[in-house]
């Protein structure tokens, strides 16, 4: 997928919405442990539900990692069924890999060749040969960790060294690996006052900007800070949707929370004269 056609797919559904599938089966509702598969049951049903309000899904791994082999299936069903029933959906493995280069060849081909994905998160710490299996394959993404919105991002990602913060330097550096058609950046939506900073830096890459909902992030500061001509942005909400509701009703309850945030997002969108 190009970053083109992801924008014909923002402008379609006038959203930015990346779906966080954060699928804990420990929060779905109860009455879906009764199915053969109660984690896809739930997720089948949180994409019929938004599917045409968000331009991309992002399962996290570990929900999925902690079941064993049945949790690797039921990602597996859930890649395959975005993929047979929404095609033009981009589709995020949220791993966090990044090891020697044979090692992350081989985490490339599980994740775009075994399982279809669009796009993997990938952490940046062993440099350049950990990342470069991933950009081998066509049309797919490496999301490299740039700026995170957790409380230990200033560890070390604000280290400076001549005036140049880590973040940056990753940002900066990792762009003579590849361009915006195959790598974008992780950075948080409590972040929102670096975009600008990080905007400077990578004009024309699409960011993953997880931290809108339940983590406190502002949609409104992340898109006027770090929207590019081409939008630029896919703005993640997990929590906050797939576990709005925990009823029989819970899709619909998901479904009222996903058309909230596309309706700002619409209003942004058009603000910037995007649509």
């Amino acid at each position: 997928m190009t970053s083109q056609e992801i924008f014909e797919q923002v402008k379609k559904k006038k959203s930015f919405l990346c779906v966080g599938l954060d699928s804990d089966v420990n929060k779905i509702p109860h009455f879906l442990y009764d199915t053969s598969d109660p984690v896809f049951a739930f997720n089948k049903e949180i994409i019929d539900a938004t599917h045409d309000l968000a331009v991309a899904y992002k399962p996290n791994l570990a929900f999925y990692e902690s079941m064993g082999v049945s949790g690797w299936n039921t990602l597996e069903k859930t890649v395959n069924y975005i993929r047979y029933n929404y095609p033009d959906i981009f589709i995020i493995a949220d791993a966090k890999r990044g090891d020697i280069g044979n090692t992350s060849n081989l985490y490339a081909r599980a994740f775009f060749d075994a399982m279809d994905f669009d796009a993997v998160t990938v952490a940046p710490y062993m440099g350049e040969d950990s990342v470069k299996p991933f950009l081998t394959y066509v049309g797919k993404y490496v999301i490299l960790l740039a700026l995170t919105s957790n409380k230990g991002a200033s560890d070390f990602q604000y280290m400076a060294e001549d005036g140049e913060r880590l973040f940056e330097k990753v940002i900066k550096n990792s762009q003579e690996w590849g361009d915006s058609e195959n790598m974008m950046y992780v950075v948080g939506a409590t972040k929102a006052e670096m975009l600008k900073d990080i905007r400077k830096i990578a004009p024309k890459h699409f960011l993953l900007v997880p931290g809108v909902g339940a983590q406190g992030g502002s949609l409104a500061e992340v898109a006027r800070n770090g929207l590019n001509s081409k939008c630029g942005l896919l703005v993640n909400s997990s929590r906050g949707i797939i576990f709005a509701g925990n009823g029989e009703d819970f899709a619909a309850k998901a479904r009222e929370a996903a058309q909230e945030v596309q309706s700002e997002m619409a209003g942004l969108l058009s603000e910037a004269n995007l649509l």
